[in-house]
């Protein structure tokens, strides 16, 4: 598979950066994601990271750590970080930045861990790709925490494009829960095969938590119809 985003961070961190990544939607248009913005740090990232940033403590799961932006803020802190990407670039720019703890691997192989604190940012639900994969990642994550740890993760509330579909000319499919989409990412020249990702809005977030033994609750809203959460097991 293509790893577009490894390749452009790459690319970025040794200096040839000439050009952004493009996505695209099965509901929107092209769409640049600027590499500049992946390498941002804590004064450059919203409220919403910010905010998990802060209330982040004891050992920490970094899911989807990217060019490990996150991770190397929480060191400096003297949190204990793992982070993890399924992008095998990203991890190399992890650890050529000098994330201390740092694996290639898919969330659903971690094993034999648990943690105070999970983050999943920069719309964490997404790693979910589909309604019918929400619980079995759910039950994940709960297998990681610890008994009084946290899941700090972000997503939006996407009805606001449907909202504005007639103004906007945006294509709404029929099929499903609206927050399903098909993404698709370009870097010179290469694109990558489509792939699903999730945007869940507060109501059935909270619901799915609640059925698979979570607390919820709503830490902050963001400036563009997104949310932070924090999940904590249940007493059983």
């Amino acid at each position: 598979m293509t790893d577009i985003l490894g390749t452009a961070l790459l690319d970025y961190y040794h200096g040839k950066y000439t050009e952004d990544i493009l996505t695209e939607t099965n509901i929107t248009e092209e769409d640049i994601m600027p590499l500049p913005y992946l390498f941002r740090e804590y004064a450059e990232m919203p409220s919403i990271e910010q905010k998990a940033l802060d209330l982040s403590y004891g050992k920490t799961l970094d899911v989807g750590c990217g060019a490990g932006i996150h991770s190397l803020y929480l060191q400096k802190k003297g949190i204990k970080v793992t982070a993890i990407d399924t992008s095998k670039g990203a991890v190399e720019v992890c650890k050529l930045r000098g994330v201390e703890n740092v694996q290639h691997i898919d969330l659903l192989a971690l094993k034999g861990e648990k943690f105070d604190t999970i983050l999943l940012l920069m719309n964490g639900t997404g790693i979910f790709q589909k309604l019918e994969f929400v619980s079995k990642y759910l039950q994940k994550l709960k297998s990681l925490l610890t008994p009084k740890g946290q899941i700090l993760i972000d997503s939006s509330d996407l009805k606001y494009m449907f909202d504005a579909a007639q103004e906007e000319n945006i294509f709404i499919s029929e099929k499903g829960y609206y927050g399903e989409l098909e993404f698709t990412m370009k870097y010179k020249g290469k694109e990558s095969a489509p792939f699903s990702w999730i945007y869940l809005d507060e109501a059935l977030f909270k619901k799915k938590c609640h059925a698979n033994g979570f607390n919820f609750k709503l830490v902050c809203k963001g400036n563009h119809h997104n949310y932070l959460a924090k999940l904590t097991k249940k007493d059983e």
